[in-house]
């Protein structure tokens, strides 16, 4: 299996590892700071420096399944194209160090927090999701309308608040007692280690502002979020609105 990283520290940009297994495009290493394509958020992109001082460049990052379809516990990174001839100078237990694109994963931290506190204003069930390194979109189960200006003055609010966003931990049979800790109405999140991680944002004494499942990368402080704003907000059926999010400054 990798070792993922991410999941304690998402501010980790680089780390040494060997390799497992090499594919035709890809390559799986037993433990990793890159987050694979995994609940609504893009997989990251970045680099693999080899012994000699070369590198590969990775464009996606996907878990691995095996032949039944279910993941193996492996993270398969995969090469930029061209690059797949070059992996015959690799064999499984060289060592390399695998180093993430930073600006590009901040991009998707910031996008990934500012969708919880969508959840938080919003307040109804997610039956969409996509977070990009461009743009994050949520899709809420609700045919009430939704204004752009008041959500974006609500992220701005919460961003300005400078909420500590917190990665935690409950038991599944504490989430099968409170089944409301579930945002999604598509993705539930994975079972059978007996505990699920968190993320909880809000001042420790104060409000709670959000608790669910997640396993995505976040910043660590609302106030990292920086200018977010609502671009968009479509009717996608008549039981669906669709916020789209996107940088001020874009």
């Amino acid at each position: 299996m990798t070792n993922e990283l991410f999941r304690e520290d998402a501010t980790r940009i680089e780390c040494t590892a060997r390799v497992l297994a090499l594919g035709e495009h890809a390559v799986v290493l037993d433990r990793t700071v890159f987050y694979p394509l995994g609940g609504g958020q893009a997989g990251d992109a970045g680099w693999l420096r080899l012994e000699d001082g070369s590198q590969l460049t990775i464009v996606d990052t996907r878990k691995e399944s095996g032949e039944d379809g279910r993941p193996t516990g492996r993270i398969v990174h995969l090469l930029a194209p061209g690059e797949s001839a070059r992996l015959t100078t690799l064999r499984p237990g060289d060592a390399v160090i695998a180093r993430i694109d930073a600006a590009r994963r901040r991009r998707l931290m910031r996008f990934h927090t500012t969708t919880h506190l969508l959840c938080h204003l919003v307040g109804k069930p997610v039956n969409g999701c996509s977070i990009t390194p461009e743009h994050a979109r949520l899709d809420f189960h609700m045919t009430e309308p939704l204004d752009k200006d008041e959500l974006s003055a609500g992220i701005a609010r919460l961003v300005a608040a400078a909420l500590p966003v917190v990665v935690g931990s409950v038991s599944e049979a504490e989430l099968d007692a409170n089944p409301q800790l579930v945002k999604s109405m598509s993705v539930q999140p994975p079972r059978g280690s007996g505990t699920v991680r968190t993320i909880r944002i809000g001042q420790p004494d104060g409000a709670l502002i959000d608790l669910q499942p997640c396993g995505g990368t976040h910043v660590a402080n609302t106030a990292e979020i920086g200018a977010v704003r609502v671009t968009k907000i479509e009717k996608k059926s008549a039981s669906t609105r669709r916020v789209v999010l996107g940088f001020a400054a874009d």
